[in-house]
């Protein structure tokens, strides 16, 4: 990843006094905002530096290949969002068999005790470390005592009484759930990536789209069409999102993201970086009995996103820029 402002690797670290969370973070959801709260508020109070430390790769990448989950985000997008929470350093561990061999003293002493200088580890009460995960909050408040700092786990977070958690993000957003998505996230579930480049279809029927080509292994919600914002730089536009194989043309069986920019002039995107929200699920994916009735729908589509995302302004049924 590219270097940033508040991000460090673990070994660039200067040493010192830290109140120190540690965890996969993937989402960064409303979980994990209760741990980073706890520690800044914790760092403030004792006048020293709060540090998220997460991993890179996920760790089943590296002992399982293959079996890792769909990420919500980027390492990029992951430590952006971190920093947004409020924390003064970002570290990143990279994930490797050396690392998972430690014993959790190793693992204290390599991680928490040595450049992060930890004075207090905010931690979930489920958290685990070290060889075969044999660590866990008792034996980190064992280690603890010995190297000089103290341990706050906090419970985990429940929505609806159910506990938030990224797999459960990924499971609401596999079945198109993008509002309970983002009721755990604390925030619209979104992807981002390159805009490529695609058939041209979407100008051919008169409603153009930007393709985004996300990354490989980033979770996207199911098949289907969703309001929501698309953001470039300082850009933020209205959109409507269809995510899936275009079966109306037997585009095949690879997923595409294509969005449309709602009541905006066409806007020339190739190659930049855009970020897609998904705010709403306004229908599924569906074969229609060819092109024009498939670009009625698109257009009911659109009016859709646009009374969903801007309930305040009224749909005058006038042409509108497409």
């Amino acid at each position: 990843m590219t270097a940033r402002e508040g991000v460090q690797w673990l070994d660039d670290v200067e040493p010192e006094p830290s109140v120190v969370t540690i965890g996969n973070f993937d989402g960064v959801h409303r979980g994990h905002q209760l741990l980073l709260g706890r520690t800044v508020n914790a760092a403030l109070d004792r006048g020293v530096r709060s540090v998220a430390v997460t991993f890179d790769p996920h760790p089943a990448a590296v002992l399982r290949p293959g079996s890792e989950p769909p990420s919500l985000g980027s390492i990029e997008e992951r430590t952006e969002q971190l920093l947004d929470v409020g924390v003064d350093l970002v570290v990143l561990l990279p994930f490797t068999r050396e690392l998972s061999e430690l014993q959790p003293q190793e693992f204290i002493t390599h991680v928490l005790a040595g450049r992060l200088r930890a004075v207090r580890v905010v931690v979930g009460s489920n958290f685990r470390f070290g060889r075969g995960a044999s660590g866990d909050v008792v034996s980190l408040v064992e280690l603890g005592e010995t190297h000089g700092f103290d341990v706050e786990a906090v419970a985990v977070r429940d929505l609806d009484g159910e506990p938030i958690s990224s797999t459960g993000i990924r499971d609401a957003l596999a079945r198109g759930d993008v509002e309970g998505a983002a009721a755990a996230l604390g925030r619209p579930h979104q992807v981002r990536g390159e805009v490529v480049r695609g058939e041209g279809r979407g100008r051919t029927i008169g409603i153009p789209t930007a393709n985004v080509a996300v990354p490989q292994g980033r979770q996207v919600p199911a098949h289907g069409v969703y309001a929501g914002h698309a953001i470039a730089g300082e850009q933020r536009w209205p959109c409507v999102t269809n995510v899936g194989v275009r079966p109306t043309f037997d585009a095949g069986s690879v997923p595409t993201v294509e969005t449309h920019l709602i009541d905006t002039p066409e806007v020339d995107l190739y190659g930049e970086t855009l970020t897609v929200t998904f705010e709403r699920r306004l229908r599924g994916e569906h074969r229609f009995d060819g092109v024009d009735q498939l670009v009625s729908q698109i257009r009911r589509d659109i009016d859709d996103a646009r009374a969903w995302l801007d309930p305040s302004e009224p749909d005058t049924g006038a042409e509108r820029p497409v």
